[in-house]
């Protein structure tokens, strides 16, 4: 079921590692930012866009990793982008993708995965101002919606997964810093965040996840063990914690 955070703006939770799918309102139609997981998910996401009485216009993955570059025929055929540098990524390592997409999922239209085009200059269709990073994945966009107080951050920010990095790409530590400089610059404009994975965090609570992750991406940097109180929560040690070792590591 959809559950409005903003004017203009629906998310939709999934049960696999607590995956966000939002819906926004465009002029055109609706934007499908990261839709998914698996194929009932989809389904039940065409109904709650149905009820809504609005076309989708476009969809938009925040970054190539395979559980944001689904969708589904009853969404349209209409263009799905990303930025220029995460549609390189997502087309190259697509049969990955799919394979992933196949093995964590059930249902799922894998012909359809990882279809995406470089976002116009202009923004197109999608909404508001596209934050791009290289943090945890390349090409990574968080969309800042200024005008309804809402930023859409992608896998970051989260409540419920620690910051992933990148192992096989240099200073994932200094690119995760850089990007929760720009992140941080985004959520002072805004009092609702909605991370990929996760709860959404309404007003303080979005400088408490900027604080956290900040803490954590610290410690690395001093070489230190981070101490994260998402790692002990009593959540993450039970059936989903398959799932949570998965999100780790799926790299598109």
């Amino acid at each position: 079921m959809l559950s409005q955070v903003a004017d203009g703006v629906w998310v939709r939770q999934s049960e696999w590692v607590w995956s966000n799918a939002v819906v926004v309102r465009g002029e055109d139609g609706l934007i499908l930012v990261d839709p998914g997981i698996d194929g009932a998910d989809l389904n039940q996401l065409a109904d709650d866009v149905h009820r809504l009485g609005i076309p989708v216009a476009a969809g938009f993955s925040t970054h190539p990793h395979w559980d944001h570059l689904l969708w589904h025929t009853r969404f349209g055929d209409v263009p799905r982008y990303a930025t220029p540098a995460c549609a390189h990524a997502a087309s190259h390592a697509r049969e990955r993708a799919q394979a992933m997409a196949a093995e964590s999922a059930s249902g799922i239209p894998l012909d359809l995965v990882g279809l995406l085009s470089p976002l116009p200059t202009d923004g197109g269709p999608v909404p508001g101002e596209i934050i791009e990073h290289q943090a945890h994945a390349i090409g990574h966009a968080a969309v800042l919606l200024a005008d309804r107080g809402v930023l859409l951050a992608g896998d970051m920010l989260s409540d419920v997964l620690i910051p992933l990095l990148d192992p096989r790409r240099p200073d994932q530590v200094g690119a995760y810093e850089r990007a929760l400089d720009r992140l941080g610059e985004a959520a002072s404009h805004v009092d609702v965040l909605v991370p990929g994975h996760g709860n959404v965090a309404v007003g303080p609570e979005v400088a408490a996840r900027l604080a956290a992750d900040r803490a954590y991406i610290d410690a690395l940097r001093r070489g230190e063990e981070p101490v994260d109180a998402r790692l002990a929560q009593d959540w993450l040690c039970g059936p989903h914690r398959s799932n949570l070792e998965q999100a780790r590591h799926s790299s598109g």
